[in-house]
């Protein structure tokens, strides 16, 4: 019985078992364009990997950007109309003078300014 638990101890060789962590064990199935799939497989060959490992690497390193709250695009969408106003100021200004637009201008330059600061924080 002793000689037997000596056997079972040994190293057998062959590669160390990965952690949980580590083994590759979901799948996820991408649909893509031909040209994105052959984009994929070049830069993978070129970075000399597979391109399963190139997109863990891609998904580990970079960051996607969230979409806009509809309040942020509420706020966009002002911001336009306020260059489009800005853009109005400026032709009049160009005709009149810009003595008779000055006050409209500082008004909406603090706007801008508001609206700048709500996106931002």
């Amino acid at each position: 019985m002793e000689q037997k638990r000596k056997f079972d101890r040994r190293n057998k060789g062959g590669r160390p078992k990965k952690e949980a962590a580590d083994k590759l064990k979901y799948r996820l199935t991408v649909k893509m364009a031909t040209s994105d799939y052959y984009t994929l497989k070049g830069k993978a060959r070129s970075a000399g990997i597979s391109a399963g490992e190139f997109l863990r690497e891609c998904m580990r390193s970079c960051h996607v950007k969230e979409r806009l709250t509809p309040e942020h695009t509420d706020y966009v969408r002002k911001l336009c109309g306020m260059a489009n106003n800005l853009n109005q100021l400026a032709h009049k200004a160009n005709a009149a003078g810009f003595v008779t637009v000055r006050m409209e201008c500082r008004v909406l330059v603090a706007r801008i300014e508001e609206l700048l600061n709500l996106i931002l924080l």
